[in-house]
């Protein structure tokens, strides 16, 4: 099997599912209770706190555990917009993940907030010389995700914030990070919220995690027995959160080669793809958006039965975010950035991670031009 769907999930790597299983059969107690045995447990997670912080060069009071980025990023919209009295305005982009697209549309009809869309590029990116067109002295949440998960589109966070908080100074900014976190280089993080998921980075489904900005006005997700500093109640998910740190701490170790390799194997398969005829990018150029994501349409082809097509020969990719996979019409993102008809409707995404090998792309396009030959064929009857 050829898996190009990495996007969507990967598979967790061994250590991390060892350790989480020593979290789950030996140190299997709560960390909140009162003995030693669970004190242990809690200086297990204080480290992996320490060092998720480490990584995003924040203090480790600002790392907030969640259930992953769908949680993370509920609680960053509705927990900064609660400690907005009067008049709500949201700044966001038609092309989010549908955790903060439809999350912010709720959030709207509740508070009766406004939503402004953000300008894009074509390219799927912020259009950051056209951002004060929407920016104003009451935008009370900015909320721009770093990496796009069907274009793998770079937002560039540090010009964006500098933006926002000239024009919107009182705004709380939150980002989208959880297809960017570990796959785009970062040395600190220059918004107030940023959200996380473990399951994108080789470690276990069902945690992730929050930045919070020290300072910043919220009022955090859940209500219960007072864990994260009353942030997010709930018996923390240790089994998670610790295999979570094991897989951090291996792509730590091979950060620049891993992404090398993603990168290699995205421009090996775009390479032999765009050879092809009706074959065209969508998003950035290779060399601008993220090293694992890669969005191409067929021209002439449906790309879910292409998609089905490919399974056959086993290879897994997608036509856009999991989240949406089950869902009829048309697809947002791609509208979003005026990719309509015939090209919307052969849309592709390949997404890959470190163990993918340009052997594996070599293979994948010798198939996908042999079943395009085959359902060109029918579908132009």
């Amino acid at each position: 099997m050829i898996y190009f769907d990495n996007s969507a999930t990967t598979q967790t790597l061994h250590e991390a599912a060892e350790r989480a299983c020593v979290a789950m059969t030996r140190d299997f107690y709560n960390p909140a209770a009162a003995y030693g045995a669970a004190f242990s447990v809690e200086k297990s997670v204080t480290d992996a706190r320490i060092f998720a912080a480490s990584l995003l060069g924040a203090a480790p009071n600002e790392i907030v555990y969640t259930s992953g980025g769908t949680e993370s990023n509920n609680a960053a919209v509705f927990g900064a917009l609660r400690c907005v009295h009067g008049k709500k305005t949201i700044v966001t982009t038609a092309v989010e993940h549908p955790s903060v697209f439809e999350t912010v549309n709720t959030a709207a009809k509740m508070y009766d907030a406004a939503v402004r869309y953000a300008p894009l590029r074509s390219d799927g990116t912020v259009d950051i010389d056209r951002l004060s067109e929407v920016l104003t002295p009451d935008t009370s949440l900015v909320s721009i995700m770093h990496v796009n998960n069907e274009l793998g589109s770079v937002n560039d966070l540090d010009r964006i914030a500098a933006k926002v908080r000239a024009l919107s100074p009182n705004a709380v900014i939150h980002s989208d990070g959880v297809q960017a976190f570990m796959k785009t280089p970062m040395q600190r993080i220059p918004v107030d919220l940023y959200s996380v998921s473990a399951h994108k980075l080789h470690a276990p489904k069902g945690v992730g995690f929050l930045y919070v900005r020290s300072g910043v006005r919220f009022q955090g997700g859940q209500i219960g027995g007072g864990q994260e500093r009353n942030l997010r109640s709930g018996t923390l998910n240790v089994p998670g959160i610790l295999g979570f740190d094991a897989a951090l701490h291996a792509y730590r170790a091979n950060e620049a080669a891993w992404h090398q390799q993603m990168l290699r194997v995205k421009a090996r398969l775009y390479r032999n793809l765009s050879a092809l005829p009706d074959v065209l990018l969508n998003g950035p150029a290779i060399e601008n958006g993220a090293p694992h994501i890669l969005n191409l349409s067929f021209l002439g082809v449906r790309g879910e039965v292409l998609m089905h097509a490919l399974e056959r020969y086993g290879v897994l990719v997608s036509t856009g975010s999991a989240c949406s996979a089950k869902k009829q019409g048309k697809n947002r993102v791609l509208n979003a950035v005026g990719i309509t008809g015939a090209r919307q409707e052969g849309a592709i995404r390949f997404s890959f991670c470190p163990f993918n090998t340009e052997e594996e792309a070599d293979t994948a396009a010798d198939v996908i031009e042999n079943q395009l030959r085959i359902l060109r064929r029918y579908q132009r009857r």
